[in-house]
This record gives C-alpha cells, sequence and structure tokens, in this order.
C-alpha cells in the first residue's frame, strides 16, 4: 500500500497548488468592474505631486527658464553665414544639410572655471615713531578726544580736571574742574561748541566751551560712567558704565530715552553710527550687543570672545568694526555682526584701539605695547613699546586710551605714566628700508 503513493518534488507540487487556484478564479476574471483610465491618471499625478513636487517645480522652471535664454539669444551673423554656406551648393542650389549643428553661443549664466583662492597682500604703511611727550596731569590719563576742526585735544585723568591742549604746540590752553572723582570719558559735538565728560562719580556733564563751565548734567547712572559716545547725527548722548547698563539721553532735554539693559558685567566701550546698528556696546561679560536705537532694544549678542571686550572701533570708510579682548582682536562686518578675521599676536589686556582712513589699526595694551595692524588683511607691521618717563614705575607703562586726530596723521595716547604722546609716521622710511615680511598661511584658518 505503502509503495502505491508517488513521490513529488517540492517545485512540482507548488506547480500544481498554482495551476489549481488559477483553474478556481478563472471564472471570477470577468466579473470585475472595468478600469477607470481617467481616475487612474488622476491617482498617478496626485502620487506624483506628493513625491516629487517640489523637484518638479524646480525642474519645469528651470527649462522655462533655458527656453526663454534659447528664444532670447541673438544669432551672430557668423552662424547665418555658416548655416547658409552649408544649405547652398555651388550653382546656388538648396542642399540637405548634414552636417552637426552650430554649437550655440555661451550663455552669461555658463559657470566660469573656480580660481584657486588667493590672500591678499597687505598695503605698506610707514612705521610709527613718538613725536611728543605732553606731561602736565597728576595721575592716570584715562581718555583723549580730538575737537572737529582738528585744533585742540582734550583729556580726563585720575586727578580729576579735564585738560585741553593745543595739537600743533602742546601747550596747555584750560583746566576744566568739577568731576569729584576720576574722569573716564570725553566726547566733542561736532554740530555744538559742547564737551561731555563721565567719571567714576557718575555724573555725566555738559561744558559749553564759550564759557568753560557746566550747562546741563544727566542724572541716572547707578555706578562708575566709564564711557560715553555722541551720535554722528541726531543730538543724541550714549552713556554706559559699571551698571551694566547704556542710557540714551536727550541732549538738550537731559531726558533719559532709553536704558539699554541686557549685559551682565560692566560695558567698558561703546560706539555710535548713523547706520544700523546704530549703538555698539562692549562688556566685561565678553558679549558685543549691537542695538537698534529707534525701537529701544538688542538686535544680535556676539559670543564669540572668550575674555571682557574693553575697546571697539568702528572704520571711519568702511562698513566693519573691531573688537578687543586679550584672546583675540576681531573684526565684524555691519550690520548683523558677521565675523570677518581675527587679528590674533597682542598677548595683553587690550585696552584701546584707534583706526584712521588708510587703514591703519593701533591697539594698546596694559603692559605698554602698541600694535599696528592693516586692517584688510590683518597684518601686523609694526610692534611699539611705550617708553615709562622718568618718575614713573616700569609697571606704570599701561596705555589707557588712544585716538587719531582729524587727518589721520597724529596719533595721540593718554598713559599710566600721567603722560600724554603724539606718534606720527616716520618720513623717512620706504618699503626698502621698512619692507613687508608677510608670510600667507596656506589656509588661513579663521578662528571664532
Amino acid at each position: 500500500m505503502a509503495d502505491d503513493v508517488i513521490k513529488h518534488s517540492v517545485h512540482t507540487l507548488v506547480f500544481r497548488s498554482l495551476k489549481r487556484s488559477h483553474d478556481m478564479f478563472l471564472a471570477n476574471q470577468g466579473m470585475l468592474p472595468p478600469i477607470d483610465e481617467k481616475a487612474e491618471e488622476v491617482l498617478k499625478s496626485v502620487k506624483a505631486r506628493d513625491s516629487y513636487g517640489q523637484v518638479m517645480a524646480a525642474v519645469q522652471k528651470a527649462q522655462a527658464v533655458k527656453k526663454q535664454e534659447v528664444m532670447s539669444r541673438p544669432e551672430t551673423p557668423h552662424d547665418t553665414e555658416m548655416a547658409e554656406s552649408a544649405a547652398l551648393g555651388s550653382d546656388g542650389a538648396m542642399l540637405p544639410f548634414t552636417g552637426p549643428a552650430p554649437s550655440p553661443a555661451p550663455t552669461s549664466t555658463a559657470l566660469a572655471p573656480r580660481k584657486p583662492p588667493t590672500m591678499p597682500k597687505p598695503k605698506w604703511h610707514a612705521p610709527w615713531k613718538l613725536f611728543r611727550v605732553i606731561s602736565g596731569h597728576l595721575g592716570w590719563v584715562r581718555c583723549v578726544t580730538v575737537e572737529p576742526g582738528n585744533e585742540w585735544f582734550a583729556t580726563g585723568a585720575a586727578d580729576r580736571v579735564i585738560k585741553i591742549w593745543d595739537l600743533a604746540s602742546g601747550k596747555l590752553k584750560v583746566s576744566l574742574t568739577g568731576h569729584v572723582s576720576t574722569v573716564r570719558g570725553l566726547e566733542v559735538s561736532s554740530r555744538h561748541p559742547y564737551l561731555f565728560s563721565c567719571g567714576e562719580d557718575r555724573q555725566v556733564k555738559c561744558w559749553d566751551l564759550e564759557y568753560n563751565k557746566v550747562i546741563r548734567h544727566y542724572h541716572g547712572h547707578l555706578s562708575a560712567v566709564y564711557t560715553l559716545a555722541l551720535h554722528p547725527s541726531i543730538d543724541v548722548l550714549v552713556t554706559a558704565g559699571r551698571d551694566a547698563t547704556a542710557r540714551v539721553w536727550d541732549m538738550r532735554t537731559k531726558a533719559n530715552v532709553h536704558t539699554l539693559t541686557g549685559h551682565t558685567d560692566t560695558i567698558a566701550s561703546l560706539q555710535c553710527q548713523a547706520g544700523e546698528p546704530q549703538i555698539i556696546t562692549g562688556s566685561h561679560d565678553s558679549t558685543i550687543r549691537l542695538w537698534d536705537l529707534a525701537a529701544g532694544k538688542s538686535l544680535c549678542t556676539l559670543t564669540n570672545h572668550k575674555k571682557s571686550v574693553r575697546s571697539i572701533v568702528i572704520h571711519p570708510t568702511l562698513y566693519t568694526f573691531a573688537s578687543a579682548s586679550p584672546d583675540n582682536i576681531k573684526q565684524w562686518k555691519c550690520p548683523e555682526g558677521k565675523f570677518i578675521q581675527n587679528l590674533s599676536g597682542h598677548n595683553a589686556i587690550v585696552n584701546c584701539m584707534a583706526v584712521n582712513p588708510e587703514g591703519v589699526l593701533v591697539s594698546g595694551g596694559d603692559n605698554g605695547t602698541m600694535y599696528c595692524w592693516d586692517w584688510r588683511t590683518g597684518y601686523n607691521f609694526q610692534r611699539l613699546q611705550s617708553a615709562v618717563q622718568p618718575g614713573s614705575m616700569d609697571s606704570e607703562a599701561g596705555i589707557f586710551a588712544m585716538t587719531y586726530d582729524r587727518s589721520g596723521a597724529r596719533l595721540i595716547t593718554a598713559e599710566a605714566d600721567k603722560s600724554i604722546k603724539i606718534y606720527r609716521e616716520d618720513d623717512t622710511a620706504s618699503e626698502e628700508t621698512h619692507p613687508i615680511n608677510w608670510r600667507p598661511e596656506i589656509l588661513k584658518r579663521r578662528k571664532f
């Protein structure tokens, strides 16, 4: 009985099963509803749009642009002559054109070959040398400013006195007394005969230079006021200091228009400009804030520095600014505060900076070092060490403030040895005597 069972392979059994299933359901094939071709097309288009909609739109747009370029491309006479000569025989009869089609004229959208990145070569600048030393203050000289007419400059010091000096001769013109503590900031108005001062006595004063006396006080700061700036186009004064706030004052009414809060430590530097952002502040909390003057609020906060930012300077012609910290001097692009490059090498607490229209950036350190940089490339072309004056200790070599005169030809520094020093370019120097010792890195890494 067992011998009658025929054993089949798995393949044969599966095939038989498939055939039986096919025979069973064959009768039902004619009962299926007819296929609606329109509905199938709609289904396919919906699926395609859902999966590839963005790609399809981009392709259609590119094809439309390409077609428009082909339609608007002028046919050159050279191509026309080639086509005609190929189409006409020697007897002038038309011949079938069998050659390749003339190549289309290159379009403006063709990709140009990429040039290898090149490092820009720094511009040559004459080295700076000490020209004059002015003494007269009895304390650390903390701030300096030059009046718009370029005839005199003013300095403020820890002896609580503001002194006005003749720029050409260096002789003392006037001493202004009124502050009861160190004078930390000075600004001269370009539209009014006013000098503004601030100090560690929390006072902000407006001096009438025609009468040499205080005509306004701006009350509101809760602690020492370290810096102040005037807006270049409207009658607004901005002050900031140890209470971590920047206050915007109406120059005439003495009203506190805005109180800019956000920093968590002393604001050490402040700059105003006519364009956006209108106010830039640097603080000991290692951040830089860009402020909108109209709204009275912060536009953005730059957190790239690792240590306190003690100085900010705006380039006089380019829409850029620089900030100084012991870790690096950084350059930024306005208005969004986009990072440009690092100026590395000034390993000191950088208290102050100044830049002239020629693109010479000078940074002054707490140890009396002065570094001169080419603004565009960040090339450090000179390093100076401030000479301590007789009677002062070697440790009193700090540079607290610096500014160029209005022409950019003279640099005035305010120092810890109670002196004011004036530097100017060396007239005898040339590219042969002081060549550019420039070694560009193969790949300049711009570190944050």
